[in-house]
């Protein structure tokens, strides 16, 4: 009997979580490591386009997270006064069977992931990261920050934006600001918010929000970019009430709602794409390790969920783990990360310019190409 394969994911992330899944359904021996004690469960909100919810149906998790998130197949164009000027019909990017988008809490969704690797039987271990790789022609050994060490035959390095991983390995890129920053919040859902509606305009470059459930919606407000370091945390509810003052309609209801700081998110908009291939040796990188781009698509989260099925998909197929494999992985995805990392930056960089540009035009060839499969 041939021996059964072992992987390292580094990183228990929307990617790190779905690779493990998909990874231990084709009886790969997989070890989890995830340097966060409380793995992470915390956040505002998360928007899942189609596309997104097709792998996570891959992953065995689509029943929980339609019964947990919020549906719908539109979306809405506002004054700042929230008066609705258009409702657009999304286009449903996982298939016909499937809803264009869906708005779940952030904390949600990772616990429904984090259940769906437990029961996968994979071994986890929290509070833990992978410090040196030392690779050979078969397999990595990997010295970990408790002091141990362990033999795989592939390391996925699903650690983030700022991943440790990638810089161990002198893989280059690193997240550029684009000029513009957002505030979340997670907030009770107003009666009548059945979609996601955006505000182009008023203080802000964008007034949005997003239903996460029946009763929950998360609230964004997207600035140009400021240095965080003046503004104290115990002021970020503050700072974004007022910001929200502009605007009118729901907001008038979720503004109240802004009073715990602790609740309030405040994060720069980057841009990152590792050019060349996402691999050294047998070390692999998946998601935002390799890739960011800001939220004006809503597609960060799908391009890092795509990452794990494309890979994991080649992994089971049979053929052999080495360099011909690890490139066509990186082929499969580059050209249609490229496409959304570039729409993504665009879309905030012609807000930025004060330009007029062709807004439904951009979102709708991404959004049709998106449509096909990875």
């Amino acid at each position: 009997m041939a021996r059964q394969p072992t992987v390292l994911i580094v990183g228990g992330g929307t990617s790190g979580n779905a690779m493990t899944v998909l990874l231990r359904q084709s009886g790969i021996a997989v070890d989890l490591v995830e340097i966060k004690p409380d793995w992470n469960v915390r956040g505002s909100g998360i928007t899942l386009q189609g596309n997104a919810l097709r792998v996570l149906r891959e992953v065995g998790v689509w029943d929980e997270i339609h019964a947990h998130g919020y549906a719908f197949d539109a979306l809405g164009l506002t004054s700042p006064d929230g008066t609705v000027l258009h409702v657009h019909e999304d286009l449903r990017t996982g298939g016909d069977d499937l809803p264009a988008t869906l708005g779940m809490r952030r904390p949600m969704l990772q616990q429904i992931l984090t259940d769906a690797v437990q029961a996968s039987g994979a071994h986890i271990r929290l509070g833990t990261t992978a410090g040196t790789f030392t690779q050979d022609g078969t397999g990595v050994v990997v010295g970990f920050s408790d002091g141990t060490q362990g033999r795989y035959d592939l390391v996925v390095a699903a650690d983030g934006v700022n991943s440790a991983t990638r810089a161990a390995l002198g893989i280059g890129g690193k997240p550029e600001p684009t000029g513009m920053s957002i505030w979340r919040i997670p907030a009770p859902r107003p009666a009548g918010v059945e979609r996601s509606d955006l505000a182009y305009g008023g203080s802000c470059f964008i007034a949005g929000y997003t239903p996460t459930s029946k009763d929950t919606l998360y609230a964004y407000l997207v600035e140009p970019d400021r240095d965080r370091a003046g503004i104290p945390p115990d002021r970020y509810a503050k700072e974004m009430r007022t910001l929200a003052e502009g605007y009118g309609g729901a907001w008038n209801e979720i503004r109240e709602s802004i009073d715990d700081p602790a609740q309030v998110n405040y994060t720069r908009f980057t841009r990152m794409l590792v050019e060349g291939p996402w691999h050294r040796g047998r070390v692999v990188l998946v998601g935002d390790a390799a890739h960011c781009c800001p939220p004006t698509l809503a597609q960060g989260a799908a391009m890092s969920l795509e990452d794990a099925w494309v890979l994991a998909q080649l992994l089971s197929s049979g053929t052999a783990w080495d360099e011909e494999l690890f490139l066509s992985y990186h082929a499969r995805r580059i050209d249609r990360v490229r496409m959304v990392v570039d729409a993504s930056v665009q879309l905030g960089q012609w807000l930025l310019d004060g330009v007029r540009g062709d807004v439904p035009g951009l979102m709708g060839a991404t959004m049709a190409a998106l449509k096909e499969l990875p």
